[in-house]
């Protein structure tokens, strides 16, 4: 028998295989009812208090090893979420951990107290990080601002807190350090790197954002160097996303001290990433004589 089990906080997970929030809104489409209910977790799209348009066209330009997009949050606001979503959400019968984005602290707080109505929610996960919404700088950024924001959202949540934490910073142990400080019960990294795509005919950006989020696999050895760096930082489980296309990569993470990992870019391609890199993982543990996925995690030899 292999354990796959983990926790953040108080929330029990049966294995540790997610979805990234924004790669997997329509999960029906793709699978049927009885695959889904093998992950781990799903985190669905962030959603915002109110509606959200986005951001122009074009939104996603394809890059060699992945993608830039800047969607900018298109999402109907937490009451429809709440009222027409999160219903058939629970119906699938996986843990959820729902993204949430505020453009203060003000609207996050918002936003945690209709959560707070709710029930069969696993954990909440702090979107601090969004690139594409022309912020000046992103509550990630910041460890003062990551920290007063996560203590104030912590404070009155009943669920469990995941800080999102952004790459396009200089120390990102030092921002996971202060989410923890904050009371955070668990930090998810890396969301996407600044990136942009330029049409060199007309000399404008291929982004109607002008800049985005780049995701995939060219970003994954940053990622796992940031995950490994935040994993010697704070003693707070970790999920590691970041260009996870199959089980090796995720395999790379856990060693380097996620907790959990969540596919993203591939999911786009491949639909069923996250049933492949869960079933990779058992055969490793199973190869390897590993009984619980605790052995593996943080196992990097030095």
């Amino acid at each position: 028998m292999i354990n796959l089990s983990v926790k953040i906080a108080n929330a029990v997970f049966k294995n540790p295989v997610t979805v990234a929030s924004g790669t997997f809104a329509h999960a029906e489409k793709y699978y049927n009812l009885e695959e889904v209910k093998k992950l781990g977790a799903i985190v669905p799209k962030t959603v915002t208090l109110h509606a959200q348009v986005g951001n122009p066209p074009a939104r996603i330009w394809e890059t060699p090893a992945g993608m830039i997009n800047a969607i900018g949050i298109e999402n109907p606001g937490i009451d429809d979420f709440i009222q027409k979503k999160l219903p058939n959400l629970k119906k699938i019968g996986v843990p959820l951990i729902l993204s949430v984005l505020g453009q203060d602290s003000g609207q996050f707080m918002a936003i945690i107290e209709k959560l707070n109505t709710q029930q069969d929610i696993a954990a909440l996960e702090l979107n601090l990080s969004c690139p594409n919404l022309n912020h000046k700088i992103l509550v990630a950024q910041d460890p003062q601002a990551t920290q007063e924001l996560v203590s104030k959202i912590k404070a009155i949540s009943k669920f469990p807190v995941i800080a999102k934490l952004s790459p396009n910073v200089t120390d990102i142990g030092e921002i996971a350090l202060a989410a923890e400080a904050g009371g955070a019960d668990a930090v998810s990294l890396i969301n996407t790197l600044t990136g942009m795509a330029i049409d060199i005919r007309t000399r404008k950006s291929r982004i109607g954002n002008f800049m985005g989020g780049l995701s995939g696999p060219a970003i994954r050895p940053v990622a796992v160097a940031m995950v490994h760096k935040v994993y010697q930082s704070v003693k707070i489980p970790i999920i590691g996303m970041g260009g996870i296309a199959n089980a090796n990569d995720a395999l790379e993470f856990i060693i380097a001290g996620a907790t959990m990992v969540a596919t993203g870019t591939i999911n786009f391609i491949n639909p069923r990433a996250s049933l492949e890199v869960l079933e990779g993982i058992k055969t490793y543990m199973h190869d390897n004589d590993i009984v619980d996925i605790k052995e593996l995690i943080g196992s990097l030899n030095r």
